[in-house]
């Protein structure tokens, strides 16, 4: 993993700025890059992230398309996604706003691999206010545990329907 942190600056006034982080991670999944594709879009994840269930303000023919637009809701407040870039079914990247917390930019690459695909995560994140800091620190230092977990509920789900 590695993570790239901008830090907090105080301005001259005393007031805190937002915090910007950049995070990298890999993981293996055991589906070949075209397969493994699907889990990261909008449609995909529900196989595998426990409430995920995006919604979508137009109707959608391909999900990952860029310019395609979702939201998600979470506990405290939802989120606003756009696909921005895709490459093939080689990579996909989404922005997002989560209000009143942080906004940022989600990458994900797929390189095959021994045991199926490599798949490369980035997240670029940006507290929208200085109360988000905390958050966006708080992410960044576990980003190992994300990458593993995301791992494992891929897996996970990959051996339900394999099952």
């Amino acid at each position: 993993m590695q993570i790239v942190r901008t830090g907090i600056e105080t301005l001259g006034s005393g007031m805190e700025t937002c915090e910007r982080v950049r995070c990298i991670g890999s993981f293996e999944v055991g589906l070949p890059p075209d397969q493994a594709y699907a889990l990261f879009t909008p449609e995909g994840e529900r196989s595998w992230v426990e409430g995920w269930d995006p919604s979508y303000p137009s109707p959608l023919t391909d999900d990952s398309e860029p310019g395609a637009v979702f939201t998600t809701e979470h506990g405290d407040g939802g989120t606003t996604w756009m696909a921005v870039r895709r490459e093939g079914r080689s990579s996909v990247a989404y922005c997002f706003i989560s209000h009143g917390d942080r906004a940022g930019l989600i990458s994900v690459s797929l390189e095959p691999s021994a045991r199926g695909t490599r798949v490369t995560v980035g997240h670029q994140l940006t507290a929208l206010a200085p109360s988000g800091n905390e958050g966006v620190r708080s992410f960044a230092a576990g980003y190992d545990a994300v990458m593993a977990q995301w791992e494992a509920w891929i897996a996970g789900s990959l051996s339900r329907t394999r099952g």
